[in-house]
């Protein structure tokens, strides 16, 4: 009888603390925060080795920002004013068949078995080749390394490219060693495996927090998850289109009067950072989603913090910002108010005050 008891009596604690999220010791979480590291690091790893195969062009797109900045701070600004003053920069898609004009190889070119210097200019013509595609064609023969290159070939440019597509001659960044191009494809694939992690990472984020949640609580899950990953997306893609362009525009501006010579490894270590901290930052919408549902934060706990608040927005956007200048850090420090205001509304919205969970 007193066993029929006990077991009961331990029937009904389990289920308690079942409905309480469960209680865990110490050991127990340390195990559990194991597994979820365990598991964060293999998946990580998997997508990781799925960026390597496409690393060149992780990296050129990450490095297209920057190479555009750096060829434009090297480029000397000139009117174009000639004999009518009326002369305009045309984009070649505007050429017509028969246009003739001097192409200047703008990089070391290998063209067939001739190895053509930057720099050289051969006459050009617009023509179409024998499937009818109009193309910029040698109208004359090109001299090259004890090589003549006949007159009639395809000279490797795009007539659709608009002006300015091609920055400039050196707008490629710098490395210091045989081994240094490997490695920055490594970090832009880790880098790149993280980011694509991030929905798999905060779910085990959270799987690891939810034991000490009600049970009502814990199906907030999923919104939180697809909250949390667009908001990292979106932060991501702003420091990349709207922050780091202008940033990089300045900082290089400030080198006109030098030879710009930037390191892979320092820009990518920039941009990354930066791309990664917004993405972070953009996670205040979700976060207040989260913290209101279950009723830690509320509208009027935002608003009444609201000067504090400010005074930690902008410390973060200095911290954040490559430059001391006000104009830079504004750059990052209006996201990060106008993600506080959302996150007022989402708290108001979705604010509820936090009750025990009823069986």
């Amino acid at each position: 009888m007193a066993s029929t008891l006990l077991d009961s009596g331990d029937t009904d604690g389990d289920e308690q603390d079942s409905r309480l999220g469960g209680q865990m010791s110490f050991l127990d979480h340390l195990d559990e925060l194991r597994r979820r590291l365990v598991r964060s690091v293999i998946f990580v790893f998997v997508v990781f080795m799925a960026c390597w195969f496409v690393s060149d062009y992780i990296y050129n797109f990450l490095a297209l920002p920057v190479r555009a900045a750096l060829a434009d701070a090297q480029r000397r600004q000139l009117p174009l004013g000639g004999i009518t003053g009326n002369e305009a920069a045309l984009p070649l898609s505007s050429a017509a068949e028969g246009d003739t004009g001097r192409y200047v190889f703008a990089d070391t070119t290998k063209l067939g078995a001739s190895v053509i210097p930057v720099g050289a200019s051969v006459t050009a013509r617009v023509a179409r080749d024998a499937q009818g595609q109009l193309g910029l064609f040698t109208d004359e023969p090109l001299y090259a390394g004890g090589t003549i290159i006949p007159k009639g070939v395809r000279l490797p440019f795009d007539l659709n490219a608009q002006p300015g597509a091609l920055p400039g001659i050196d707008d490629r960044l710098v490395v210091n060693t045989a081994l240094e191009p490997f490695s920055l494809y490594v970090k832009v694939s880790l880098y790149a495996a993280v980011c694509l992690s991030v929905p798999f990472l905060l779910w085990q984020i959270w799987a690891f927090v939810a034991p000490g949640l009600y049970p009502h609580e814990r199906g907030y899950a999923l919104p939180f998850v697809i909250l949390a990953s667009l908001f990292f997306v979106m932060g991501a893609a702003f420091a990349y289109y709207v922050i780091f362009p202008p940033a990089a525009a300045y900082l290089l501006g400030l080198g006109q009067d030098f030879r710009l010579l930037l390191k892979a490894d320092d820009y990518f270590d920039f941009i990354i950072f930066v791309m990664l901290g917004m993405g972070l930052v953009f996670q205040m919408p979700a976060i207040t989603y989260i913290l209101a549902r279950i009723g830690l934060v509320t509208a009027g706990l935002l608003l009444r913090i609201w000067k504090t608040s400010l005074v930690v927005i902008l410390v973060a956007a200095a911290i954040i910002s490559p430059t001391s200048d006000v104009p830079n850090m504004m750059l990052f420090a209006a996201p990060m108010i106008v993600l506080y205001v959302i996150s007022i509304f989402v708290a108001w919205i979705f604010g509820r005050p936090r009750t025990k969970f009823q069986p």
